[in-house]
């Protein structure tokens, strides 16, 4: 049931160049939220009036907090990252469709960039074995708390300066795992090469899709992905803010 509300900022600290790690008090999101969906975030200044969308990265219900990972990459995260302790910011969330769990013995979750940070909130709810691959150009995010959470923690940068030198997907083809479920996250040509490892397995990945959302609520078509259906010859306009951003990786219209 997604709200909007003006939540207090609890800690809003930087991890890596120009990544913060913000925690908001949102109990009445963090009610409903599931890991896979996001929130709106909206900056409070005129001239930027459009909300940016923010993944959601850990979810506290007895605490009604709602963790966000997010990157620099314009005026209005700039914005955010400014954001200290105890002041407020409006937000609306939680929206999007999130990831279905299975209950299998061996999951993989692989991520690119930032995309690692959502999938942080699904491995806590993963039985079973889980195995994370996890890819950057260079200073990976978040692989100590992967591990805490009892995962194999694999680490690709695109520098070499931690890990396999090259991608995760590279690395996931060369390790190889036992898989039984694949969820990930991160830029299309990541979710493609997914695609195709999942493919090869005989087994559906759950994606999720990184378009630019204007509104992030369907209210334009902004963030549009061709999805075909099983048993359907023509593809469907869907929006990723809306109807995603997590999708069957066979539903995918990949190449077109």
């Amino acid at each position: 049931m997604k709200s909007v509300h003006i939540a207090e900022i609890i800690k809003n600290e930087d991890i890596s160049e120009n990544i913060y790690d913000m925690t908001i008090s949102a109990p009445e999101i963090a009610e409903y939220a599931k890991s896979g969906q996001f929130i709106n975030v909206y900056t409070g200044k005129g001239e930027y009036i459009l909300p940016r969308p923010i993944s959601i990265c850990g979810i506290d219900k007895s605490e009604g907090t709602i963790r966000m990972v997010f990157q620099v990459v314009g005026k209005g995260t700039e914005i955010f990252s400014s954001l200290k302790a105890g002041d407020s910011v409006k937000v609306l969330g939680p929206l999007g469709n999130g990831y279905e769990i299975e209950e299998c013995e061996n999951s993989v979750l692989i991520g690119g960039g930032i995309g690692v940070p959502p999938l942080l909130e699904l491995a806590k709810n993963i039985k079973g074995k889980k195995s994370v691959f996890i890819g950057a150009r260079t200073n990976p995010i978040l692989v100590d708390e992967f591990k805490s959470l009892g995962a194999d923690v694999y680490v690709a940068t695109d520098d070499g300066s931690e890990g396999f030198k090259g991608n995760a997907v590279e690395l996931l083809r060369q390790i190889n795992p036992s898989v039984d479920a694949i969820y990930s996250c991160g830029p299309k040509v990541m979710l493609k090469a997914v695609s195709d490892w999942a493919e090869e397995k005989g087994i559906v990945a759950q994606v999720s899709m990184e378009e630019r959302m204007a509104c992030g609520i369907g209210a334009c078509v902004g963030c549009a992905v061709k999805i075909r259906k099983a048993g359907e010859e023509d593809f469907t306009n869907l929006k990723v803010c809306k109807d995603g951003p997590v999708f069957l990786s066979n539903e995918v219209v990949w190449n077109e």
